[in-house]
């Protein structure tokens, strides 16, 4: 029977364990060590930028052109010097060039632009034309920028759905002939006033001479404000039909190697049309992917930050997108990283080396053996597995390990779960759960037998027939929709989020509409039939090809769009022909971009607690992996194995990347992005929960399961309890594994040091507290040693053992009650409840 224990005793146990001999799980950043300085060297020589043959060429009065000095030192290091240089014009009446290297046209001509830096210099010419004689501003590539520049048509500003106070416009400016009816007609045109621009409440209200609840946008005099003002002078002209129009920018330069709290300066240069290139720094949009690494200004100066790594900035315009990558490296000694076994080594310790930052030590069998087992398996190793391991003094016993653990049902259970969430099985009534359970099984075997993964994701997508004769045809009720059918297999097996793409062209990559309708087609002919005799259930239904042609209609432009893999051309489906087959063929091509990339980067998070690219599913160019190398070389790998999942796995855990301590050396504790180290995270609330009853030697009885079950096995959600709840198991509604949370909160803390379920079950009869207090012929330290087996997988250290001793003689009168504030004490630490 339980009894409520004192407080007092149980937590000065707690705090005497956690500050004895055990492992400190260093689960954040605690600071960068080492420096970055630069290493003094002379200047080679100046390089001036962009120029194509050393020449530049501003074709209007408004256009303006960024330059970039470079200064090359002797040893091959670069060094951005623009703003530090000395800009000598040879005809100042033609050209000026502000402090930021910004060139500002003044007249039609020829000239050259020096800089000069520590002796050394760079010249360029500059050849302007269009400045006595504008040509008509055009609204789509010269107006609708500056609207977006200035947030204007942000989603929360008059870019959202119905605008704000009675203006809209279209979102990011996606829609210019929209914005251009919004502008110069709606209302009869109160916003614009052409008789005296500068009254016009459309500049009024954007420098603050008129309340406006967006606030002051810009300055009166500035380029944007005199941009406008000419536009409105000049008519207000849309812009003529043979008008280029933007087919792609570039950020100049592409990639830098950069020291720590330095700066860089972006150019970025739109391509049109017509094939000619023009400066738009100062209209484009600049984000970093990783904030705590650098900072980007509106003028596209890149300002690094303390953290060493990779980082990129995003440069946005016109719906086009383009990456500056910065290199940060902390230039630390490399030459102990460990010997690299394949090709997840080479690409890790690779960019290690080119970034200055040591790895940490290889971790010890102790914690090896319980890493793996909790990531392959989802369970505890035994407490009989911990010993025969760390007894083991053979070579390739982690090798042989890794091939036990992948040959094991537990492998299954565990990533049966991880697919079943994510494929979105779950009941939401009892008539779905012999669907619900049938499909979990449909998804297990697939995993147990290896199947594949092209054949796995074929057989999901192309789903045909009763789903009590094949089961993968469960995926199709509750993906029911097209447009959930084609978010769910671009974000799950593809990697790609393109849901924004449904209304608007995306905001941060290229996919229009037409993409999305595109993809949507190859669903276009999937219909679904009322089971008979199906016992009143409507969710189940019969899926088969409906035959016809495969076609969707863009809304928007009421375009018919043939089956189209994203950035693929169409395909040529027959009506007889089941579109989807097309598609499965298209993704499990080899050659297909996304398709073993994503699963590649999802397994990896798996093992890892971060992907390759972070998040998991949204890989796009805006977003590009810390790890280039990394992620095409195991992707190459992986397909070259025939999709094989578990050789995937094998790969991952077999290398020195995974098997880093998550200890950090003095130079690695910030190192967040390149596996200098392992990253501890906390376990799964079904692996916490299981692991939680092997410790006790417990189970739970699950409604309606056998008992035995473990939260691994469950089918869905619908059985969960508290704990599993609390804890963040899902409910599967999405596709993203962001619906499981892995935050802290204090009902878990408390859950865990006070919950109901949680004494009971410690000191619950028959459970292993008890066996241990019961079996006094064995000795004491034997005893604490075996709950440490179980509990950490490892032995305990000197001083736990002696504290752990200790508490229990205090306690000779009721040894149970000493070995369960014992037990209660170990799973209340980190070293427990992570995975490290």
């Amino acid at each position: 029977m339980l009894t409520r224990q004192p407080a007092k005793p149980r937590l000065a146990l707690l705090f005497a364990l956690l500050v004895s001999g055990g492992l400190t799980v260093a689960a954040g950043p605690a600071g960068m060590a080492g420096t970055s300085a630069a290493t003094a060297s002379a200047v080679s020589r100046v390089e001036i930028a962009p120029a194509a043959d050393n020449k530049v060429i501003i074709r209007s009065r408004d256009a303006r052109q960024q330059l970039i000095a470079t200064a090359v030192m002797a040893d091959g290091t670069t060094q951005d010097v623009t703003r530090s240089a000395t800009w000598t014009i040879s005809n100042p009446a033609l050209l000026s060039v502000d402090a930021s290297g910004m060139a500002i046209p003044g007249g039609d001509g020829d000239l050259t632009v020096t800089a000069a830096f520590e002796g050394q210099s760079a010249t360029i010419s500059v050849s302007i034309s269009g400045f006595a004689t504008p040509l008509p501003i055009n609204f789509r590539n010269q107006v609708v920028p500056i609207f977006t520049k200035l947030g204007c048509n942000g989603g929360g500003c008059h870019g959202k759905s119905g605008g704000q106070n009675g203006f809209r416009l279209s979102l990011l400016g996606f829609y210019p002939e929209d914005d251009y009816e919004f502008l110069c007609k709606e209302s009869r045109g109160r916003r614009i006033f052409p008789g005296m621009p500068q009254e016009s409440l459309l500049l009024k209200k954007a420098v603050g001479q008129s309340p406006h609840g967006g606030g002051k946008r810009m300055e009166a005099g500035s380029f944007e404000y005199n941009l406008l003002c000419q536009w409105i002078e000049q008519g207000m002209p849309w812009g003529a039909d043979t008008d280029p129009s933007v087919v792609s920018i570039q950020c100049i330069p592409e990639s830098r190697t950069l020291q720590r709290n330095s700066q860089q300066q972006i150019a970025v240069i739109a391509t049109y049309t017509d094939g000619t290139t023009e400066d738009v720094t100062r209209m484009a949009l600049f984000e970093p992917n990783e904030a705590e690494m650098a900072e980007s200004s509106v003028t596209g100066l890149v300002s690094t930050l303390d953290l060493t790594g990779e980082v990129a900035i995003m440069a946005r315009y016109q719906g086009q997108v383009s990456t500056f990558r910065a290199t940060i490296p902390l230039g630390a000694d490399t030459s102990k990283l460990p010997e690299p076994v394949n090709v997840v080594d080479q690409a890790v310790f690779g960019k290690l080396r080119l970034l200055g930052i040591p790895a940490s030590d290889v971790c010890d069998d102790a914690t090896f053996l319980r890493r793996v087992s909790l990531d392959i398996t989802g369970l505890l190793p035994n407490e009989q597995q911990v010993r025969e391991f760390l007894a083991d003094t053979s070579a390739d016993k982690r090798d042989r390990l890794i091939d036990q653990l992948l040959d094991s049902t537990a492998y299954a259970d565990h990533f049966a779960n991880k697919w079943n969430f994510v494929l979105r099985n779950r009941r939401e009534n009892g008539e779905d759960a012999p669907g619900t359970l049938l499909f979990h099984q449909w998804i297990w075997d697939r995993v147990y037998e290896n199947t594949p993964y092209d054949q796995f994701v074929r057989q999901i997508v192309t789903a045909s027939g009763d789903p009590q004769i094949n089961p993968a045809v469960t995926w199709y009720r509750d993906v029911d929709t097209v447009e959930e059918q084609v978010e769910d297999t671009a974000q799950l097996f593809l990697g790609l989020r393109i849901q924004c793409a449904r209304c608007h062209h995306h905001p941060f990559e290229k996919w229009s509409q037409d993409d999305y309708y595109g993809m949507a087609a190859f669903y276009s002919r999937v219909g679904k039939k009322v089971i008979p005799n199906a016992s009143g259930n409507m969710r189940d239904r019969r899926v088969f090809h409906n035959e016809g042609a495969a076609s969707a209609a863009n809304p928007r432009s009421g375009k018919g769009l043939k089956p189209t893999g994203l950035g693929a051309p169409p395909s040529e489906v027959a009506p007889d022909q089941d579109p989807r087959v097309k598609l499965a063929d298209w993704m499990t091509d080899p050659q297909n971009p996304f398709f073993a990339k994503s699963v590649v980067n999802r397994y990896w998070k798996h093992f890892f607690s971060r992907g390759i690219v972070e998040p998991e599913d949204d890989m796009r160019a805006t977003n590009p992996p810390s790890n280039p190398e990394l992620l095409d070389g195991l992707s190459q790998h992986f397909t070259k194995s025939g999709f094989d999942l578990k050789e995937l796995i094998r790969t991952i855990c077999r290398s020195r990347t995974y098997q880093l301590s998550a200890l950090p050396n003095e130079h690695n504790a910030s190192d967040k992005q390149n596996f200098s180290r392992y990253y501890p995270r906390r376990l799964s609330a079904e692996v916490l929960y299981d692991a939680f009853h092997q410790v006790t030697e417990t189970s739970e009885n699950f409604g309606g399961m056998p008992a035995g079950t473990r939260a691994m096995q469950l089918a869905d959600s619908s059985n969960a309890t508290y704990f599993l709840q609390v804890f963040g198991q899902p409910k599967g509604d999405t596709a993203c594994e962001c619906e499981r949370s892995a935050d802290a909160n204090l009902a878990q803390s408390l859950h865990l040091l006070n919950g109901r379920e949680i004494q009971d079950k410690i000191a619950r009869d028959g459970a292993r507290t008890a066996k241990l207090a019961g079996d006094s012929a064995r000795a004491v330290e034997e005893r604490i040693r075996e709950i440490y087996r179980w509990v950490f997988a490892r032995e305990p250290q000197p001083d736990e053992l002696e504290v752990a001793v200790s508490y229990l003689k205090r306690h000779e009168e009721n040894p149970r009650r000493g070995f369960e504030d014992i037990v209660w004490a170990l799973i209340n630490t980190k070293e427990f409840q992570f995975n490290h």
